[in-house]
């Protein structure tokens, strides 16, 4: 054949020993089911010849966003059958995760390897990362920052090919919607991508008849400029020769290509679902194996019998000394639960001026305008993307105004309508050294996203051991004024301070606002930062303490720092007592206590994660009394949980309950006027309830 000629002996060599490996390591592991079956794992039986001629093409500058299944690219990399072990039985010394987390789920970034970030359980999800990667290196490629001398040889210091980025996944995973605002990414865009589907025909127990109205390369012929290619991805020669051009295509002319490759499926789904429950088409599948063919092509160029069965010999020898020597390896001990949750910030102490007197008073839409702009001078890995912040609206709020006129179209741009897209391309986007700035909306148009937030942004550090922590900033208007309406008006800081992983600011006032934003840009950590945008111009009624003076550039407020603006002393004579809120709240807090400001501390808490709990205890316990103040709804909120933690921590000093006062328990904030104002808290409201606080 014409493709076999074209790859070299010792291409064909590597190939099959790899190919040996990787069987060998599957049928060791049938072998020894009870032991290694404690953590659940799946193989890459039958998908071994595509896998190897993707991964054998690949270079150190390259990244890879590998799935489940995929052993078999990662020993084509370099990985050895032991480190892959180690995951396997989750230990300590586990390359990828400490033992965190499943077999094949690889984080790796090693000098002289594909990169590649945390790879997570969800089927698909790892598409809108991995062509956030590929958006980073066009952006990089566009504003002339080098991709970290990947394009020069350390021998010689000749150039070397452009990077790319490789996306794996199942042909069943392509039916989710978060691949198609992948796809229309990568197709908008023309981003430097591969995106490699193996096909088997099924998902678990279902099969593509069940489940797909057409397969993925028919499926990517809908995104224009996506070209695609279909392959028999058993045939390692086919693949190999087929991947060459796409690789040479991508590296070249920097543009998406999708290889769509049918393989079939000789091992287990997964070591917790056997095959024998439900498949019935076993004999077919085992008709294709891919191991007899690239056996058959290397005694055709030229290997014998005796050579190829040593190769056989010792891929097997290595595996099963490796399993042992993995088996005797170190668990994880219990004290390596609590590290790489975040990665050490520089950003402790509050720095900078924070009322210079040459600036002026400006509403708080304007600090954040101003902190981005003077990030996005200072640093060229600073852009910004969303819905409608580019150069015709900058932002609904004009909170992106003037800038893509003073930065340019490719670093402050408009996405599509693509709420995941916007949250988990950050991954890739933080992977290739930028720091993404970027919006979702409204508060109630989060939920899209939150699948990535939670799965892919908030949990990469963690489960890559530390190496891979998400350096982005999410910006999130919230909150209710002027007749929002049940759609523009939401809370919904409960359900984003219980994604672990993550910082989040909810400031009360420019200034603060300011400073975060520029703490959020040094923390190599992912940030949340919601911005009430009734607060934005101070429009509201009572919120003129949200303008303040614009902070000079240098100023920096740190996280989990809060902020006594409104300080009593301790009092024997009179009933005392400490309110503890954020955002909106600030300002509710501020008017009601106008003429208590001598029994009243107010503690503005501006970050709820990291939270200062212990300037909140400390006042607390000083006070005797304490009122947490929300504008989300009650019940199961974060406000209510800080309360019992309060309660839990000062309970020998109080001489009342903590109480909580938030909105409505109602499922949305309604349209007309009366109705959203009787639904949330006002001055008035929380005046009451500060008055029944002191009395009881």
């Amino acid at each position: 054949m014409l493709a076999e000629k074209t790859i070299a002996k010792e291409v064909l060599k590597k190939a099959f020993s790899t190919l040996c490996t990787a069987k060998s390591m599957t049928e060791l592991y049938e072998e020894n089911f009870k032991t290694v079956s404690k953590y659940v794992h799946a193989t890459s039986r039958g998908h071994e010849a595509i896998q190897i001629a993707v991964a054998m093409q690949l270079l150190p500058q390259d990244y890879a966003f590998p799935y489940y299944r995929d052993d078999s690219m990662l020993l084509g990399i370099g990985m050895k059958p032991y480190d892959l072990m180690l995951q396997l039985l989750a230990k300590k010394n586990d390359p990828f995760s400490g033992g965190r987390t499943y077999y094949s789920h690889p984080s790796l970034r090693d000098d002289d390897k594909p990169k590649i970030p945390h790879q997570s359980s969800a089927t698909g999800m790892q598409a809108i990362p991995a062509t956030g990667v590929a958006l980073g290196m066009q952006y990089k490629e566009l504003v002339g920052i080098d991709h970290k001398d990947s394009h020069k040889s350390e021998i010689n210091k000749q150039p070397m090919a452009a990077p790319l980025v490789v996306c794996s996944l199942g042909d069943a995973s392509v039916t989710e919607g978060e691949i198609a605002e992948a796809f229309q990414m990568a197709a908008l865009k023309q981003l430097p991508i591969l995106y490699l589907v193996q096909d088997n025909g099924w998902d678990i127990s279902a099969n593509e008849a069940e489940t797909r109205a057409q397969s993925a390369y028919e499926y990517a012929a809908g995104f224009h400029g996506l070209d695609a290619i279909t392959i028999d991805g058993a045939n390692f020669t086919e693949s190999y020769v087929a991947v060459q051009e796409a690789i040479r295509i991508i590296r070249e002319e920097r543009r998406p290509i999708l290889v769509h490759a049918k393989v079939p499926l000789l091992n287990h789904h997964t070591s917790g679902v056997r095959m024998e429950w439900y498949r019935d088409d076993l004999e077919e599948a085992r008709s294709r194996d891919p191991y007899p063919v690239l056996r058959n092509q290397l005694l055709e160029v030229g290997f014998t019998e005796d050579e190829v069965n040593a190769i056989e010999a010792e891929a097997k020898e290595i595996v099963a000394r490796d399993l042992q020597e993995a088996m005797k390896a170190e668990d994880p001990k219990p004290e390596d639960l609590f590290t790489n949750d975040f990665a050490p910030t520089p950003i402790t102490e509050e720095t900078g001026q924070r009322s210079p007197a040459d600036k002026e008073e400006v509403v708080m839409v304007d600090c954040a305008l101003f902190a981005v702009e003077e990030l996005m001078r200072k640093h060229k890995e600073c852009l910004l993307y969303g819905q409608d912040v580019g150069g015709r609206l900058g932002g609904v709020f004009r909170e992106a105004a003037t800038l893509a006129q003073k930065f340019g179209d490719e670093r402050v741009f408009n996405t599509p309508i693509q709420e995941a897209f916007i949250v988990g391309s950050t991954v890739g986007m933080s992977a290739v050294g930028l720091k993404p700035i970027v919006e979702v909306q409204f508060a109630d148009y989060i939920w899209p996203g939150l699948n990535q937030l939670f799965t892919e942004v908030s949990r990469s550090c963690y489960l890559s051991n530390g190496k891979w922590p998400v350096s982005m900033i999410l910006r999130v208007p919230i909150g209710a004024y002027g007749s929002g309406g049940p759609y523009h008006s939401s809370s919904v800081e409960s359900v984003v301070t219980n994604i672990r992983g993550i910082k989040i600011a909810y400031p009360s006032n420019g200034a603060d606002l300011k400073g975060l934003m520029k703490a959020a840009y040094y923390d190599p950590n992912p940030v949340v930062i919601l911005e009430h945008k009734g607060l934005y111009w101070s429009k509201v009624k009572g919120t003129d303490a949200a303008r303040t003076i614009e902070p000079a550039e240098d100023y920096i407020l740190p996280f989990g720092k809060a902020n006594i603006i409104q300080q009593i002393w301790p009092q024997e004579e009179k009933e005392t007592m400490t309110l503890v809120t954020y955002g909106m709240g600030v300002h509710w807090a501020l008017n009601a206590t106008k003429d208590l400001k001598d029994v009243v501390e107010i503690i503005d808490l501006r970050t709820l994660y990291p939270l200062d709990e212990g300037t909140v205890m400390e006042s607390v316990k000083k006070t005797k009394k304490c009122l947490v103040v929300t504008e989300e709804p009650t019940n199961n909120s974060f406000a209510r949980s800080l309360s019992g933690k309060i309660q839990e921590e000062c309970f020998r000093y109080l001489d009342a309950p903590v109480m909580t006062i938030g909105s409505e328990n109602m499922p949305a904030i309604p349209l007309n006027s009366v109705l959203e104002q009787t639904m949330i808290p006002s001055t008035g409201k929380v005046r009451v309830k500060i008055e029944e606080l002191l009395r009881y």
